[in-house]
């Protein structure tokens, strides 16, 4: 369990990088060679790296507005987070390996997105082994991909090298309360987000 208290969503236009050594570390353990992800970072710490599922962390892939308010679900009234990122508006939940393979057969014991039960659920994909993701760089850069889509950056950012992860039973738990909770303000929901859609602050302390 990390004792840091400062991981946040940073303002989009903020270069700040909370990926510490022993955070980069682990991502790097990911591959088949972490000495040289490690090498390709101090040389060039702006740069993204393709990194495989399925050892060291499996992803759930979510649309960013969604995954905010599965988010805000684990940090409010869960156990917490393990890193997560954004990339070409979508949330990457870093998640326990396995969780690729088990989350999609829990939504569809729950019934994922029957009317009577969650209301609307956007897409929901699950990255594990033989998958390959793209991890935003150690040091956050401001402005858009060539797409106009926010630049990719992280959001609660690696520290340890053994980060607690959540599993399939977690993160089913915090998306059907997103999406409950997204059908009963529906009425509320704006066009565009609020200003300070970026200035949510998760205290890391109350990780498991």
């Amino acid at each position: 369990m990390s004792t840091r208290t400062h991981d946040r969503f940073d303002a989009p236009d903020t270069a700040v990088s909370d990926v510490t050594a022993e955070g980069a570390a682990w991502l790097a353990s990911a591959g088949t060679y972490p000495r040289g992800t490690l090498a390709l970072w101090r040389e060039q710490p702006t740069a993204p790296v393709v990194l495989p599922c399925g050892t060291a962390f499996d992803i759930v892939n979510v649309p960013a507005i969604f995954g905010r308010r599965m988010l805000d679900r684990l940090w409010a009234e869960g156990p917490g987070s393990g890193p997560v990122a954004t990339y070409r508006g979508r949330m990457l939940l870093f998640a326990a390996p396995g969780t690729a393979q088990r989350l999609p057969s829990l939504m569809e014991w729950e019934e994922w997105g029957s009317p009577g039960r969650t209301g609307a659920v956007p897409p929901i994909l699950c990255h594990g082994t033989g998958d390959a993701v793209t991890v935003p760089a150690l040091r956050s850069t401001p402005g858009t991909d060539p797409s106009g889509r926010s630049a990719s950056r992280w959001l609660v950012a690696p520290d340890t090298r053994q980060p607690w992860l959540p599993g399939p039973e977690v993160l089913l738990w915090a998306a059907v309360r997103a999406a409950r909770a997204a059908a009963s303000a529906a009425v509320r929901i704006s066009i565009s987000p609020p200003a300070d859609q970026g200035a949510n602050v998760y205290d890391v302390s109350r990780r498991r």
